[in-house]
C-alpha cells in the first residue's frame, strides 16, 4: 500500500514540475537536444560478405574454406527466405557457423559484423587486377581501362594517391571468373579442360608457375608437385561452380595444384545472387575506434564568425534511447504511465539534458568522486554497462554522481588495494598474460581471444578436462632467456693467466664480497678471482682473429681483472670436415695437399710448439709477432697474412730462448706433422661446438658474444649482476669454481644459432593438434624410437624428422637421431617422416619399410638402435654414394637385412614376411602422402631434411648436424616450452577415456600436441598477481566456470584507459562470455574533473544491416542529446596503424556549436581511413641504427611508390600502406650502394637479399624487423657525406653530389598526392602571372574553420608580395573536408602549388593528449622525415600570421650553417614585462644569455638538419623532458629553445616577426610579417584583433571568402563580418592552451 502511494505521490510531483515549468518549455521547445553521429569508411569500395565469411574460416582451418564452398554451392541459389541485409547475413551465420563449436561460432557471427577479413578481399583484387594485366585482352571496354575503374570513379582516384593498389578490377569482357595457369588466362571451362588434358605441354618452360603465397587456400587434394591453376571469382555465380567442380576433380586426380582467389570483380555483382552480393555495393564502414568530443576551453574566443552552412541535412538516424535516467528519472516508464502527456514529457526531458552539462564542480563535491563512481557501478545490476555509461557520459553525470552517499567499506578496500597499485593506474591481463592498454584495440583482442577459444576447442577435442584446459591456457611461458652456455671445458683452451695463481694478481683482496661493494660508474672491481672467463675462439690466420689476440694481451698487460683464453682452430679443416658429412674417415685425414698449405693448421702447431717447450706467455708473444710483422709488411695491401709473416715471427720469438737454430726447428716441425694431431684435435672440438661458423668470438663464462673490445665490456656488464646475485645469496663463495658452477647448471655441448635464437628471430611453430583433428592421419601412423629400456617413460619431447630417403644428408639425419638415442636421452623420443623423390629406385622403398617394421615391432628390442645404424651405414655406402644394379641391389639389401637382423638379437622372420611382399607402390603412395603433409602443414618441401621438435620447425639443409643439436633442441625446448605443460599433463585426472589408452604414448602424445599448438600463440610473456588485490566491495567479478577465457583488471573507471577499456569488456562479456575480476583503482582526492569529454567506442551490432532492403548501413557513433551551449572539438582514437581524416563534415569539427545547427538535429561528420601505417625498426649488427637510410616500397609492377628514411631513434621508419602484397627495398643510390638487407640467423648462412616481401591483409598494420649489412670492401664507408666532405670533391663530379639534390627521385615521401609533381627547387615559369625563380617552399598547419580563414590569407599575403613560384606544404591530419576542396582550385587560381603531408605519431614517442599540444608537436618532431628528401629548404609560417614583404628575401638568407632560425621575442612592449618568462628563474639560468626566439616563424635548413641527426636530437629532448606535465607548456617553442645548445638556432633579423602583444609600435612600419599572437593581457578575440592591428586584414579576407564561395557554391556573408557577436557568446574558465600557442 505504501509503496504504491509513494509512487502516486511522485507522479503528482512530477505534473506539478510540468505545470509550474510550464513557461520555460516555451523556450526549451526551440531549444531541442541536438545529436552527433560519426563513421568511418574504408577507402576502397565494398567487399561481399559472403566471401568474408570464407576468409574468416580458413583462418580458423585451412579445409573449413572449401567445407564451407561446397556446403553454399549445395544451397539453391535462389534466396527465396532472404529478403533484406539481415537475412543475407544470417543465413550466412548459419551455414558458417555449423562448421564450428559453440565459442568459436559466437566470435565468427561478431568478427563477420565487423567485417575484419575484408582487407584479405582487397589484398586479392591486387592480385587479380596483376594477373589480368599480365595478359592485356584485346577487349576494348578492357583495355582501354586497365585499373578496371569505370569513369565516374575515374576522377576520384585520380586524386587518390598511388597506394591504393586493391581498387576492384572489372570483369573482363563480362567474364566474372577466370583461372590463371601462369602460362595463359582461362576465361571458359571448355579451354581449361582441353589445358587439363596435357597442361605440361601447353605451358613449357617458357611460362613461370604464378607465385604463391601463405595465405592463399590450396584445394587439400591438391599434389603439390603438380602445376598450378589459380581461380579467380566469386563463390554464387555458375561460372564459379563449373571452373570449381572441374578443378577439384583435377586436383583428386593429380594434374593440378588449385587455389582459389575470391575477387567479385565489378559488373558481376547481379551474377552471385543477392546474399552474394551484400556488402558489395554499399561504401565500408568500420568499427572498433572511439570518438571523443571534448568540451573546448573558450578563453579566447577562437571560432570563426561566418554563418553556419546548412549542408547536408540528413534525418536523425536512430530513435532517443527513453529507458535511460536523467536526472532520477526514468522516461520511458512515466511514458507508458502517462501518454497523454506526451509532448509536455519529452520537453521536461529536454529540458533536464540541456540543464545538466558541468565542466565544474566545488573542490569538496569532487574530493570523493571516484570512490563514488566505483560505488556507483559495484552496485548496478549491470555493473559493466553502468562503467561504461558513467565514462562516456561523464559531463552529464558527474553532478548526480557526486551527491551519491559513499559507504566507508569501498573506499577503505580501494585505499588498502592502493598500497599495492598506484592510484589511477589501469592493467589488464588475458589468461594470465597481460596486454598493453596503449595499444590494444577491438582487432588485437580479437585475434588474441581467437587464439585462445581455438586452443580451448583443440584441447577438448582431445579429451582433456575443461579445468585443465583452463590451467593450459592460463599458463604464461617463462620469458625467452639466452642463458644456455656454451661448455667449452676441455684441455683446447689456452688460457694466458690466472687471477688466484698469477703472481703480477697477489696483491689484490681474494675476498669474493668485494664484487658487492659499490664503485663509482666505469670503475672494475680488482678480486683475485677468476670470476669472468673470455674465451676466445678464434682462426689465427684471419685478421679478425689476429687483431683479438692483440687485444687480448693489451688487456693482460693493463692487468685488466679477467681470465683470457683462447681456443684455435683452422677453418679450412672445418670445411673440409663440413665437406664430407662431419664424418673424419683417417685416409682423408693423412697426407692432404691442402692440409699441408694450411696456415691455420702451421700457426697452430708452432703455438703448441712453443707452448710446450717454452710457456704459454711466449706462445701469445709468438701470435703477437705473426700480427706485427703482418701489419709491417709493406706490399700487404690487402691485409692477408703471408706464409713468411709466420716464419719470422717464429723465429723473432724462439731465437732468444731457443738451444738449436729457430729455423731448423721451423723446418723440421714443417716437415714432420709434430703436433698436426692435436691441431686436428682442436679444430674437431670447435667444429662439435658449433662456434666455428661465427668466425671470430667471445665465450664469457659460455655465453655467446661477438669478438670486438665492445661486446667483452658489454659481456662483463652483463655478467657482473648475475654473480653479484649469487654471491649475495650465497650460492657464490670464495671457495666456488664459477665456470663449472655455471657450465653445469646452463651448459650445452653444442651451439648452434639455428636452434639458440637471439630475441630478434622467433623460430617457425606448427601445431601439431591442429593436423591431428583436421583429418591428417600421417602423425598416428608413425612408430617411435626410444633410448634403450626407456619404451614405456612419458617422453615431454618428441623429433619427428623429416628425412628424404634419396639424400645423402637425409641419412645423414636419420643415423644422427638414431645416434642421439643411443647416447641416452630420457625425455625425448624420435618418429621418422619419410618421403623420397619421384624417382627413388627400389632400395630406398626397402629402407622404408625396414625401418617401419623395425619401429613397429621392435622397438623394445635392446639392440635395436645399432641394427638401424648398421643398416643406414651399409645404405649409405652401398647405395647414395654408388648405384648398383635394381634387381641385384634389392635382393642384396633383403640379405643384408637378415644378416644385421640376426646379429643384432632380432628375429628375421617379420622381415621376411613382409619385405619379399612388400608392394612398391603403395609405400610410394605412402611416400608421396607424407611428402604431402610436410609440404602442407609445415611448409617443407620435398627434398628437404627437417626436425620437428613439438612443433618446431628446424631446417638443417644449409649446415652439418649433429647428435648434439637433436640434445640442444631438447634442453631449449623442454626448458621453455614443455616442462610447465608436462606438469600439468601429470595431474590430470582422465574422465570418459579407456584405461587400456591412457599408455606412456598417449601420454607423450598429448604432450607434443599441446605443447606445439600452445607455442603458436603469440602473447605477452608479462604477469601481474591480481589475486592480491581485495575485490569485496569495489570490484566487478562476472563468473563462468565454462568459460576458457578469464580476464583480470584493474582499471580506473574515470580516465581515457577507462572509457576504451569499458566497452571491450562489454564486448568480452557479451560475445565471448568470458569471466572477470575488475578491480576499480580510481584516483583517491580529486582536484579537477578527470574527464572533460562524452566518449563512444564503435562496436557493430546485426543491427547494421538494413532488414528492409540488401543494404549494409555500417556502425556509427551516435551522441545524443549533446549540450547545447558548450563549445566542443571531436578527436578520433583510432588503433595505432590507422592514418584517418575527415571527408564529410559541414561543420568545424574544432568548434562545434550545436545550437548553431538550426533545424539540423544530427551532426554528421564522415572519417576515411586513408591509409595503415606499416613501422619498423632497421639495425645494422654491431653499429648504431643506420641513419638516413633509404628504403622504397612498392609492387611487383611498381617499385617505387612510396620512400622514408631511417631515424637514429632506434632506427624507426614507417610508410603508408594499404592492403596488398608489397616489396621493401632499398633505395637507388647510395642505399642500396653500401647495403644489403640480412636475412636469417648469425650461423653465416643468412641470405642477403635486395627486397623483402611484405603482406598486408588485416587492419592491425605491420611491424617489420629489418637488419641491414654493408656490401663486402664497403665496410668502412659512411652512409652521409656531411656537406663540408662532399665540397672538396664537387670539382670532381659536377654538382651531381649525393646531398646536392638530395634524392630527386624521392619526391614523394610521406604525403599524400593532389598536386604536381615538378622539383621542389625548379627555376621555371609557373602558373598564372608567369612567377620565375627558385621556388619558395613554405610549411604550415591549421586545424579548424577560424584557422583554415587564417591559412588563406596567410596565403594571399604571401603570393601578392613576390615574383617567384611559391609551394605551400600543409599538414593534412588536421584539414577539413572544405578546405581540401577549395585549395586545388586556389591554387590554380593564384598559380601556387601545394601539397598534403602526414606522419603518423610513433609508439615509441610519449604521446600527447590535447589536440592543440599534438599539433604543436608536429611543428617541430617530424622535420627531417615528414618532407620528401629532394626538399633542401622550407619556412615555416603560421596560419594566423600576414607577409607583408617577399619570402624569398627569407628563404635565401644564409642561417650560418645552422639548422634552424628563428626570430627573438622582441622587448619593446614595456607594459609585458611581467609575462617574460625567459628573463627569470629556469630559461634565464638555462639559456645563459642566448635569446629566447618565438615559433611562429623559423627556417629549417633541411640537409643539415638531417645531416647533423637534429631531428633526433629534439626527439630526445622532447622524449626526457614531455614525461614532467610542468616542461614544455609551449611545447613547439620551449622545446628548440631549451635545444638550442645541441640543436644551434640562428638568430633571424627582429623586422621578420613583429606582434602586437610583444613589439611596441614603432617598429611595427618595419614588420615584414605580422603575426597574431594572443594576448594574455587582455585576451582580446582573435578576429577582433586581426582587423583592428592588420590594415590589409580586412580586403585579404573578403577576397578569400568570396572564392571559398564561389568553388563551395555558397552565398557569401557580408564581408565586413562583425565581431561583437563572438564575444558575448560562449562562456570562459580557466586558462587555455592557445593562449601560449605563442604568448
Amino acid at each position: 500500500m505504501e509503496t504504491r502511494f509513494r509512487s502516486r505521490f511522485c507522479i503528482l510531483i512530477f505534473i506539478a514540475c510540468l505545470i509550474f515549468c510550464g513557461f520555460t518549455f516555451v523556450g526549451a521547445q526551440n531549444r531541442r537536444p541536438k545529436n552527433v553521429q560519426v563513421a568511418v569508411r574504408a577507402k576502397w569500395s565494398g567487399t561481399p560478405l559472403l566471401l568474408e565469411a570464407g576468409e574468416l574460416l580458413s583462418k580458423e582451418s585451412k579445409n573449413l574454406f572449401w567445407e564451407f564452398i561446397d556446403d553454399w554451392l549445395h544451397v539453391a541459389k535462389i534466396d527465396d527466405d532472404s529478403h533484406s541485409a539481415k537475412d543475407c547475413l544470417k543465413k550466412i551465420l548459419k551455414h558458417g557457423s555449423s562448421l564450428l563449436s559453440e565459442s568459436l561460432a559466437s566470435l565468427f557471427e561478431f568478427s563477420l559484423t565487423l567485417r575484419s577479413a575484408s582487407p584479405r578481399l582487397v589484398l586479392y583484387r591486387q592480385l587479380a587486377e596483376e594477373s589480368l594485366s599480365s595478359f592485356p585482352l584485346s577487349d576494348d571496354s578492357y583495355s582501354n581501362n586497365v585499373n578496371g575503374i569505370d569513369d565516374s570513379e575515374a576522377l576520384k582516384t585520380k586524386k587518390l594517391d598511388p597506394l591504393l593498389v586493391g581498387a576492384n578490377p572489372k570483369s573482363p569482357g563480362g567474364k566474372c571468373c577466370w583461372v590463371d595457369t601462369g602460362g595463359a588466362l582461362f576465361f571458359d571451362v571448355a579451354e581449361l579442360q582441353l589445358w587439363l588434358q596435357r597442361p605440361n605441354e601447353l605451358n613449357g618452360d617458357s611460362f613461370q608457375q604464378p607465385e604463391l603465397y601463405d595465405f592463399d587456400h590450396i584445394h587439400f587434394d591438391s599434389n603439390i608437385v603438380s602445376p598450378v591453376a589459380i581461380l579467380y571469382g566469386a563463390l554464387g555465380a555458375d561460372c564459379f561452380r563449373e571452373f570449381h567442380v572441374t578443378l577439384v576433380q583435377a586436383a583428386k586426380e593429380g594434374k593440378v595444384k588449385y587455389v582459389v582467389r575470391p575477387v567479385l570483380s565489378s559488373g558481376c555483382e547481379g551474377e552471385v545472387g543477392m546474399c552474394g552480393a551484400v556488402g558489395a555495393r554499399d561504401s565500408l564502414l568500420l568499427g572498433g575506434y572511439g570518438v571523443e568530443l571534448a568540451l573546448k576551453n573558450m578563453e579566447y574566443k577562437a571560432m570563426d564568425d561566418s554563418t553556419i552552412k546548412k549542408g547536408v541535412t540528413l534525418e536523425d538516424p536512430r530513435t532517443e534511447d527513453l529507458s535511460q535516467e536523467v536526472r532520477g528519472f526514468i522516461f520511458s516508464k512515466i511514458l507508458e504511465r502517462k501518454p497523454e502527456l506526451t509532448s509536455e514529457i519529452m520537453a521536461f526531458r529536454d529540458y533536464l539534458l540541456s540543464s545538466t552539462i558541468s565542466d565544474m564542480l566545488d573542490v569538496w563535491e569532487l574530493k570523493d568522486l571516484g570512490h563514488q563512481t566505483a560505488q556507483r557501478i559495484v552496485q548496478a545490476s549491470d555493473a559493466l554497462q553502468s562503467m561504461q555509461e558513467i565514462n562516456q557520459n561523464f559531463p552529464s553525470v558527474v553532478s548526480s554522481l557526486s551527491r551519491m552517499k559513499l559507504n566507508d567499506s569501498v573506499k577503505d578496500e580501494i585505499i588498502a588495494n592502493q598500497r599495492m597499485i598506484p592510484p589511477g593506474k589501469s592493467l589488464m591481463a588475458l589468461n594470465g598474460a597481460l596486454l598493453n592498454i596503449e595499444d590494444i584495440d577491438l582487432y588485437l583482442l580479437i585475434d588474441l581471444v581467437h587464439q585462445e577459444l581455438s586452443l580451448a576447442d583443440q584441447f577438448s577435442k582431445l579429451k582433456i578436462p575443461h579445468s585443465t584446459v583452463r590451467k593450459l591456457l592460463s599458463t604464461v611461458t617463462p620469458p625467452e632467456s639466452d642463458m644456455f652456455r656454451v661448455d667449452f671445458r676441455s684441455t683446447h683452451v689456452h688460457y694466458l693467466n690466472n687471477l688466484e695463481e698469477d703472481a703480477m694478481y697477489r696483491r689484490w683482496r681474494n675476498d669474493i664480497n668485494d664484487i658487492l661493494m659499490p664503485v663509482f660508474p666505469g670503475q672494475l672491481r680488482y678480486i683475485r678471482k677468476n670470476l669472468f672467463h673470455a674465451v676466445y675462439v678464434l682462426d689465427p690466420a684471419t685478421v679478425c682473429g689476429l687483431q683479438s689476440i692483440d687485444m687480448i694481451t693489451s688487456f693482460h698487460e693493463n692487468s685488466f681483472p679477467m681470465r683470457f683464453g683462447v681456443i684455435l682452430y683452422s677453418m679450412q679443416f672445418i670445411k673440409k670436415i663440413e665437406r664430407s658429412g662431419g664424418e673424419l674417415h683417417s685416409s682423408a685425414l693423412e697426407n692432404d695437399s691442402e692440409i699441408e698449405n694450411d696456415k691455420s693448421s702451421l700457426i697452430i702447431r708452432l703455438f703448441n710448439y712453443i707452448k710446450e717447450n717454452h710457456g704459454t706467455q711466449t706462445a701469445f708473444q709468438f701470435l703477437s709477432n705473426v700480427n706485427r710483422l703482418r701489419m709491417e709488411s709493406a706490399d700487404s695491401t690487402d691485409e692477408a697474412l703471408e706464409m713468411h709473416h709466420i716464419e719470422g715471427a717464429f723465429v723473432e720469438t724462439v731465437l732468444p730462448k731457443a738451444k738449436s737454430p729457430p729455423q731448423e726447428i721451423l723446418l723440421k716441425l714443417e716437415k714432420e706433422q709434430t703436433f698436426k694431431e692435436l691441431s686436428q684435435e682442436s679444430s674437431l672440438f670447435v667444429f662439435k661446438l658449433g662456434v666455428g661458423k661465427l668466425q671470430c668470438c667471445l665465450l664469457m663464462n659460455g655465453l655467446v658474444f661477438d669478438s670486438n673490445e665492445e661486446a667483452l665490456i658489454n659481456a662483463m656488464n652483463d655478467e657482473l649482476p648475475r654473480i653479484q646475485e649469487q654471491v649475495y645469496y650465497g650460492q657464490i663463495n670464495s671457495r666456488t669454481d664459477v665456470l663449472d658452477k655455471f657450465l653445469s647448471e646452463n651448459g650445452v655441448s653444442r651451439y648452434n644459432p639455428q636452434i639458440i635464437v637471439d630475441g630478434k628471430v622467433k623460430p617457425m611453430f606448427v601445431s601439431l593438434a591442429s593436423s591431428i583433428l583436421g583429418g591428417e592421419s600421417v602423425l598416428n601412423e608413425i612408430n617411435y624410437l626410444h633410448s634403450p629400456e626407456t619404451v614405456d617413460d612419458v617422453k615431454p619431447v618428441t623429433h619427428l624428422l623429416a628425412v628424404d630417403v634419396t639424400s645423402k644428408k637425409g641419412i645423414k639425419l636419420l643415423r644422427e637421431g638414431i645416434r642421439y638415442l643411443i647416447g641416452g636421452s630420457k625425455n625425448a623420443r624420435v618418429g621418422v617422416l619419410f618421403s623420397a623423390s619421384q624417382d627413388a629406385d627400389s632400395s630406398s622403398i626397402l629402407l622404408v619399410k625396414t625401418f617401419e617394421i623395425t619401429a613397429a615391432s621392435y622397438s623394445h628390442k635392446k639392440k635395436v638402435l645399432e641394427f638401424l645404424d648398421q643398416l643406414c651405414s651399409f645404405y649409405e655406402h652401398n647405395y647414395i654414394l654408388r648405384s648398383p644394379t635394381s634387381a641385384e641391389s634389392t635382393k642384396a639389401f633383403i640379405d643384408k637385412v637378415y644378416e644385421l637382423a640376426e646379429a643384432n638379437e632380432l628375429s628375421s622372420r617379420a622381415y621376411k614376411s613382409s619385405l619379399s611382399e612388400a608392394s612398391d607402390l603403395k609405400l610410394r603412395e605412402h611416400l608421396n602422402k607424407v611428402a604431402q603433409f610436410l609440404y602442407r602443414q609445415f611448409g617443407i618441401a620435398s627434398g628437404v631434411n627437417a626436425v620437428i621438435t613439438n612443433g618446431r620447425v628446424t631446417s638443417f639443409d644449409a649446415g652439418v648436424f649433429l647428435s648434439h643439436d637433436l640434445h640442444l633442441l631438447e634442453s631449449v625446448e623442454f626448458k621453455h616450452r614443455i616442462k610447465h605443460i608436462v606438469e600439468i599433463i601429470e595431474e590430470v585426472n582422465w574422465q570418459g577415456i579407456d584405461p587400456g589408452m591412457l599408455t606412456s604414448k598417449y601420454i607423450s602424445d598429448i604432450i607434443m600436441f599441446v605443447s606445439s599448438s600452445m607455442a603458436t600463440r603469440d602473447r605477452s610473456t608479462e604477469t601481474a598477481r591480481f589475486d592480491i588485490l581485495n575485490a569485496q566491495y569495489s570490484a566487478v567479478v562476472l563468473n563462468n566456470e565454462n568459460s576458457s577465457i578469464h580476464i583480470d583488471a584493474v582499471v580506473d573507471p574515470l580516465s581515457s584507459s577507462g572509457q576504451k577499456l569499458s566497452s571491450l569488456l562489454r564486448f568480452l562479456a557479451k560475445y565471448v562470455h568470458t569471466s572477470m575480476r575488475i578491480v576499480l583503482n580510481p584516483l583517491s582526492s580529486l582536484v579537477d574533473l578527470p574527464l572533460k569529454n562524452y566518449y563512444r567506442y564503435v562496436v557493430p551490432t546485426m543491427d547494421d544491416f538494413s532488414s528492409t532492403d540488401y543494404t549494409v548501413n555500417g556502425p556509427k557513433a551516435f551522441f545524443a542529446n549533446m549540450p547545447l551551449s558548450k563549445t566542443l572539438t571531436m578527436n578520433l582514437d583510432v588503433p595505432e596503424p590507422w592514418l584517418v581524416e575527415p571527408v564529410v563534415a559541414v561543420h568545424d569539427l574544432d568548434n562545434i556549436l550545436l545550437e548553431n545547427l538550426g533545424d539540423t538535429r544530427t551532426l554528421q561528420a564522415v572519417f576515411e581511413l586513408e591509409a595503415l601505417v606499416l613501422t619498423g625498426h632497421c639495425a645494422e649488427k654491431d653499429h648504431d641504427p643506420p641513419r638516413g637510410l633509404q628504403l622504397i616500397l612498392g609492387t611487383k609492377n611498381t617499385p617505387h611508390l612510396i620512400d622514408t628514411i631511417v631515424m637514429a631513434n632506434l632506427g624507426y621508419w614507417q610508410m603508408k600502406v594499404s592492403p596488398g602484397v608489397w616489396y621493401l627495398q632499398l633505395a637507388p643510390g647510395r642505399s642500396s650502394e653500401l647495403y644489403l638487407f640480412r636475412d636469417g640467423g648469425d650461423d653465416g648462412s643468412q641470405e642477403k637479399s635486395l627486397s623483402k616481401r611484405i603482406t598486408i591483409n588485416d587492419l592491425r598494420g605491420k611491424v617489420v624487423h629489418l637488419e641491414v649489412v654493408k656490401k663486402k670492401g664497403k665496410e668502412e664507408e659512411k652512409l652521409l657525406i656531411s656537406v663540408d666532405d662532399d665540397n672538396h670533391s664537387k670539382e670532381k663530379r659536377g654538382h651531381n653530389g649525393w646531398n646536392s639534390n638530395i634524392f630527386k627521385w624521392a619526391s614523394g615521401l610521406i604525403g599524400g598526392g593532389k598536386q604536381s609533381k615538378k622539383s621542389d627547387d625548379s627555376l621555371v615559369e609557373h602558373g598564372k602571372g608567369g612567377r620565375r625563380g627558385k621556388t619558395i617552399n613554405i610549411f604550415s598547419i591549421a586545424s579548424g574553420h577560424l584557422y583554415e580563414r587564417f591559412l588563406k590569407i596567410m596565403i594571399l599575403s604571401v603570393l601578392k608580395n613576390t615574383r617567384r613560384p611559391v609551394k605551400f606544404w600543409f599538414i593534412k591530419n588536421y584539414l577539413s573536408p572544405q578546405f581540401k576542396d577549395v585549395i586545388p582550385h586556389m591554387a590554380q587560381e593564384y598559380g601556387f602549388e601545394y601539397k598534403l603531408i602526414t606522419y603518423k605519431w610513433p609508439t615509441w614517442l610519449h604521446k600527447q593528449k590535447e589536440k592543440q599540444r599534438i599539433i604543436w608537436a608536429y611543428k617541430i618532431l617530424f622535420l627531417d622525415v615528414i618532407f620528401p628528401l629532394s626538399l633542401e629548404k622550407v619556412v615555416f609560417v603560421d596560419a594566423d600570421q600576414v607577409v607583408r614583404a617577399d619570402m624569398g628575401e627569407l628563404y635565401d638568407m644564409d642561417i650560418k650553417g645552422r639548422p634552424l632560425a628563428y626570430t627573438p621575442f622582441c622587448d619593446n612592449n614595456k607594459d609585458m614585462d611581467g609575462y617574460r618568462f625567459w628573463r627569470q628563474g629556469f630559461w634565464k639560468e638555462h639559456l645563459r644569455g642566448r635569446p629566447y626566439h618565438i615559433s611562429a616563424l623559423y627556417v629549417v635548413d633541411l640537409v643539415k638538419f638531417r645531416e647533423t641527426a637534429a631531428g633526433d636530437n629534439l626527439r630526445v629532448f622532447y622524449e626526457t623532458l614531455s614525461k614532467d606535465p610542468n616542461s614544455l607548456a609551449n611545447l613547439d617553442q620551449d622545446l628548440p629553445n631549451y635545444a638550442q645548445h645541441t640543436v644551434p638556432i640562428f638568430s633571424l633579423p627582429q623586422e621578420w616577426l613583429w606582434c602586437e602583444s610583444w613589439c611596441g609600435n614603432a617598429t611595427k612600419p618595419r614588420a615584414k610579417t605580422i603575426d597574431l599572437c594572443n594576448n594574455p593581457m587582455t585576451k582580446e578575440p582573435k578576429l577582433q584583433g586581426a582587423r583592428r592591428i592588420v590594415s590589409e586584414w580586412t580586403n585579404l579576407d573578403f577576397e578569400a571568402r568570396k572564392f571559398t564561395a564561389k568553388i563551395l557554391g555558397d552565398e557569401l556573408d557580408n564581408p565586413e563580418a562583425v565581431a561583437s557577436s563572438e564575444t558575448s557568446s560562449n562562456d570562459s574558465s580557466s586558462e587555455d592552451l592557445e593562449s601560449k600557442a605563442e604568448l
